[in-house]
């Protein structure tokens, strides 16, 4: 008597009650046949570039206020794509924001304080002393002498070489 032969392989439930692997059986499911899509990588480029600008803008005084607008557009369109998922930087992107808007900040006190600075050793004098002088030459060197001595002897420092 021989023994009976070994049942026929079953077909169906994947072993373990687990799906089976991803491709098996030739099929790809919705896919159409043809393997999914390759996931893309993020757009890092708008949090950077406001990154960038910002950290530019705080060593410019006059351009800072121009550059810290500049990384704070480029800042909130960064988080913008965060937000919608096209993006990983947010941290970068608001790292961006922030130093622009303190670029912006320290570009207007150091227009302030320098705009101070020059009416205390008496610029607005030399403004008014350059438009009487018109186009006279002479008067208007003489402006620039009285308000050079002006500094020299505020400031206790010689601003014109001596010969």
């Amino acid at each position: 008597m021989s023994e009976p032969p070994p049942p026929p392989p079953q077909y169906g439930a994947y072993p373990g009650g687990y799906p089976p692997p991803y491709g098996s059986y030739g099929s790809y499911g919705s896919y159409g046949g043809y393997p999914p899509p390759a996931p893309s990588a993020p757009k890092n480029g708008l949090g950077v570039a406001s990154l960038v600008v910002a950290i530019v803008s705080l060593f410019t005084v006059f351009g800072g206020i121009v550059l810290g607008v500049v990384a704070i557009i480029l800042g909130f369109l960064g988080r913008g794509r965060v937000n919608r998922g096209e993006a990983t930087n947010g941290g970068i992107a608001t790292a961006g924001i922030v130093l622009g808007a303190l670029s912006i900040l320290v570009s207007i006190a150091a227009i302030a304080f320098a705009v101070w600075g020059f009416n205390e050793v008496g610029g607005g004098d030399y403004i008014d002393c350059i438009s009487r002088a018109g186009s006279d030459q002479q008067a208007i060197e003489d402006c620039a002498n009285e308000f050079t001595q002006r500094v020299e002897d505020q400031f206790s420092v010689t601003v014109s070489p001596t010969p």
